[in-house]
């Protein structure tokens, strides 16, 4: 599957004053910066995508995530638009707040789930997967609960009791959805 025959946007990012980050496709102010560029729509982007190492080519990925998708039992389309959402596909990508990796795993999670390096794309991923199956279990399967845990964090969605009042949150939990049925339907 190649990232280009996704259903994708710019996606921008802006950070308020008091560090909460806010996601969008449409920014309503200047304050907003591209986040991920749209490889569709960017041929120049799109040339150096597999030829940079901040991003590569998102097929490289596939027999890691088959092997690890089906030994933790998660759909497939489900971790790669995780990944897309996390990342970009980036292995060496790291959050302001300290997520790292494909999967963008904080510290804390990554050390709980045994992830010995979190740069590593097969460890990321083995951490990342383990711990969409445990959000998958605990939310007795619902993605969308589950997905906004990997997002917000567990405690924010028990708090709730569903997904958090966050735009962040909702917007990502829409995003993934998005993304899960472009790579189901490939």
């Amino acid at each position: 599957m190649l990232i280009t025959n996704l259903a994708c946007a710019d996606i921008y990012k802006y950070e308020d004053e008091e560090g909460v980050m806010h996601f969008t496709d449409t920014p309503t102010h200047r304050g907003f910066k591209v986040f991920i560029k749209d490889l569709k729509k960017d041929r120049k982007l799109r040339t150096n995508f597999r030829l940079t190492g901040f991003s590569r080519n998102p097929e490289e990925f596939d027999p890691i995530i088959n092997t690890l998708s089906s030994e933790y039992g998660v759909d497939k389309s489900l971790v790669k638009a995780v990944i897309h959402a996390e990342s970009g596909y980036n292995p060496n990508a790291l959050s302001p707040k300290g997520a790292s990796g494909l999967m963008q795993l904080m510290p804390g999670t990554a050390r709980d789930l045994k992830v010995g390096n979190a740069f590593d794309p097969r460890d990321n991923i083995r951490g990342g997967v383990r711990y969409l199956r445990f959000l998958l279990d605990t939310f007795r399967g619902d993605v969308s609960l589950a997905l906004a845990a990997y997002n917000a964090g567990l405690a924010k969605v028990s708090k709730y009791g569903g997904i958090p009042p966050y735009e962040e949150t909702r917007n990502y939990v829409s995003r993934v959805l998005s993304y899960q049925k472009s790579y189901q339907n490939n």
